[in-house]
This record gives C-alpha cells, structure tokens and sequence, in this order.
C-alpha cells in the first residue's frame, strides 16, 4: 500500500482529503503545519507529499527547501 504525507493547516481539509485517499487505498499519515510534516516524512518516508503552501510555522516552500537539504 502506497504512503502519502499530507500536511494542510486547515482541519476540514486535511480530514476530508485523507478521508478521500484512504477510500482510495492508500495509507495517509496527516500532519498539521510544516514542521510536524518534515519530522513526519523523515520518520515514515512517505510515496508521496501533498503539501498546503501557506501555512502557520513553516509554510509548504520551507517544508520543499528542507526536505530538498535532507536528499541532497
């Protein structure tokens, strides 16, 4: 079963899309602002990333720049 990260701020939404995606057969892990994603994605190492850009803490392009400064 394929992974998928997604981090989204607003409640409604990160709810309803990871509903959505685990009716599609995937297995979601949720996180609710940029940083908890980074910790999340290094410890699960999802499939695949959906991320909000603009968000409280650390907004999607700073999750993109540091997650980019882990692979490289």
């Amino acid at each position: 079963m394929k992974k998928i990260l997604l981090i989204e701020d607003n409640d409604d939404i990160r709810i309803n899309t990871a509903e959505i995606l685990e009716l599609s057969n995937y297995k979601v892990i949720t996180a609710e602002n940029g940083k908890i994603g980074i910790e999340k994605a290094i410890e699960h190492i999802p499939d695949l990333i959906i991320c909000d850009i603009m968000m409280p803490v650390l907004d999607g392009y700073g999750v993109l720049h540091a997650l980019q400064k882990m692979i490289a």
